[in-house]
């Protein structure tokens, strides 16, 4: 449990001084986005006028993925029904939250159907805890979420965002580049009367990301050679 003091977050309910006591958060104590604050507004493309919908979707889907990466137990979210929730990712068999907390964050978002000897990162083999330690290693000034474009408003929430980040830590063997490590897709968020999320889908290209952190040369110093047969690094440039 957090013991440390906090000032509310501007892009993310339920994180300041108050709501983060008595939660079960995943690695003992409450996430500061400080760092990934000021990325996203250095590199955000869009400035949302304050109360408008975009703005609005943008706090919930921060706020959202806030919990699902940070919080373990399902009495203590806020953004979304734990009894109803499913998450699905590009028309994959959905997933429970029990499920998801389990897999950990990144895991469900980085479901392949990809033989195990294409894979760059294998989200079967990784754990909620290794899974986290990679990608806070490859970018240490976080992975910045920017809502893009909102098609319609609740109930049924469907949006366009981008996501990024540099690579300034190594990933999976593979040595920094410096660059800016970046990917764009779809969401459906549905809420229910009490306006809790109870289903998200997300659609995206996972070879879209993980390319651009797999093509740099390998730590031991052997070159990455990027096969023609991978369909990973192949469709991505």
């Amino acid at each position: 449990m957090a013991s440390q003091s906090v000032d509310k977050d501007k892009y993310r309910n339920y994180l300041n001084a108050e709501e983060v006591k008595n939660i079960e958060w995943r690695y003992g104590a409450h996430p500061n986005y400080d760092v990934v604050n000021k990325l996203f507004e250095e590199g955000r493309t869009k400035i949302w006028p304050p109360g408008s919908l975009e703005e609005s979707v943008q706090n919930l889907v921060k706020t959202w993925e806030m919990e699902i990466f940070h919080k373990t137990s399902l009495d203590d979210f806020k953004t979304l029904d734990p009894n109803k929730y499913t998450f699905s990712l590009n028309g994959r068999k959905a997933l429970t939250l029990e499920e998801v907390g389990k897999l950990g964050g990144y895991n469900p978002l980085l479901q392949t159907s990809l033989p195990e000897k294409f894979r760059g990162y294998n989200p079967d083999k990784e754990t909620a805890d290794s899974s986290h330690r990679s990608f806070t290693t490859t970018f240490p000034r976080g992975f910045a979420l920017e809502i893009f474009q909102v098609y319609s408003g609740p109930p049924v929430i469907v949006f366009k965002f981008r996501h990024w980040g540099y690579m300034e830590g190594p990933f999976k063997g593979h040595a920094p580049t410096g660059e800016i490590v970046q990917f764009y897709g779809m969401a459906i968020f549905e809420l229910d009367e009490q306006e809790k999320i109870v289903k998200v889908e997300f659609f995206y290209d996972p070879g879209e990301l993980l390319g651009g952190l797999l093509k740099s040369e390998s730590l031991d110093g052997s070159a990455e050679e990027p096969s023609t047969s991978c369909p990973v690094l192949r469709n991505t440039g």
